[in-house]
């Protein structure tokens, strides 16, 4: 097993375009409860036309890494302390407000958990889709409109000229998300993160809406890191996977291999959870039928036990794990883990 740095990421091969490297990611809150290190050592790599999945439970980290990376961290009370984003050349936590407004939106973009509450009420979809056009493109008013009802025709919303005049609250929720991706990638941007980006939508126009972005990153070449709890989204859109709990990167591997053999507990746990058909007709798992669950809470980020921060939750824990953080390895080739005593065998998926 080849010992690496802590929260390292998978190296990408050497014929890869490589447009983001983030490394030892720290962003910590300074609240009245005490410290909390919301991501305390994260990193990873991301290549062009790559989607790379974070994924854990509600609280692991996963959304405040996604606000780092756009440095949208509100300061008081958060900080990014420590470690480096880099964009291509460019070192994202080295530039100044001004310098961050020409990449935000333009070569690294978002699309938030919300768009109701994210897009602006009081404006038409068009004349917010112009305005990054505008000011990263140097479009006049007149193109920048032509280029935002294209964008739109390209989501897949329906007449998208008359959509363009109208305000976020005339549309329903599925366009209003189609609007905000349109938004993200009005200006091709190299990187494009995708928070929960279905969250708040049906199953049917969730995967309109999946299908949409993948549909983008395949003909953008646009990286995409996608932020979510929904195993099932992952399965069926990611390449990679990285797995947080408690603000630090647990476990990491090609999608296939992460599901096929989890590492690290807390994966095998999140796996288990899925429901499944043959669960579902008692044909394998608990006698009962009923989903397996993982015990516990998550621990407050503000007061973490020593050792394993999943080890009160954990079945395999030792008086090691309850001592001392287990150092990130790669396990297996090609997987990476933090974890004293690994799972052995398949997920039983």
């Amino acid at each position: 097993m080849a010992a690496v740095a802590p929260g390292a990421a998978a190296q990408p091969s050497p014929s890869s375009t490589q447009v983001l490297e983030v490394a030892n990611l720290q962003t910590y809150f300074y609240t009245r409860g005490g410290l909390v290190k919301a991501v305390d050592g994260v990193s990873f790599s991301l290549v062009r036309g790559e989607t790379l999945a974070i994924v854990g439970e509600s609280g692991c980290g996963k959304s405040v890494t996604a606000l780092s990376l756009m440095r949208l961290v509100a300061d008081p009370p958060g900080r990014i302390v420590g470690g480096s984003l880099r964009l291509g050349s460019t070192d994202l936590l080295r530039l100044d407000e001004a310098a961050m407004r020409d990449i935000r939106g333009n070569r690294i973009a978002m699309i938030f958990q919300e768009p109701m509450t994210s897009l602006n009420p009081v404006m038409t979809i068009a004349r917010q889709i112009s305005e990054a056009l505008m000011l990263h493109q140097n479009l006049s008013r007149g193109a920048a409109l032509v280029r935002s009802i294209e964008m739109l025709h390209l989501v897949g919303i329906p007449e998208p000229a008359q959509r363009a005049k109208e305000y976020p609250h005339q549309l329903s929720g599925g366009m209003r998300q189609r609007a905000m991706i349109a938004m993200a990638v009005a200006c091709n941007p190299e990187v494009l993160i995708a928070d929960e980006p279905t969250s708040a939508l049906d199953v049917t126009i969730q995967a309109q809406i999946l299908e949409v972005i993948a549909k983008l990153r395949r003909e953008l070449g646009t990286a995409l890191i996608l932020i979510t709890h929904d195993l099932g989204i992952v399965a069926e859109t990611a390449e990679r996977v990285i797995v947080m709990y408690a603000g630090r990167k647990v476990e990491e591997a090609a999608v296939g291999r992460l599901f096929a053999r989890p590492l690290h507990p807390y994966t095998s746990g999140l796996i288990h959870s899925i429901p499944r058909l043959a669960l579902m007709r008692r044909e394998s798992g608990p006698a009962d039928g009923r989903l397996l669950e993982i015990p516990g809470m998550v621990p407050a980020l503000s007061n973490l036990p020593p050792g394993c921060s999943f080890a009160p939750r954990c079945a395999h824990a030792s008086e090691l794990c309850r001592r001392e953080y287990p150092p990130y390895e790669e396990k297996r080739p090609g997987q990476w883990a933090a974890c004293w005593h690994p799972v052995v065998g398949d997920s039983g998926g």
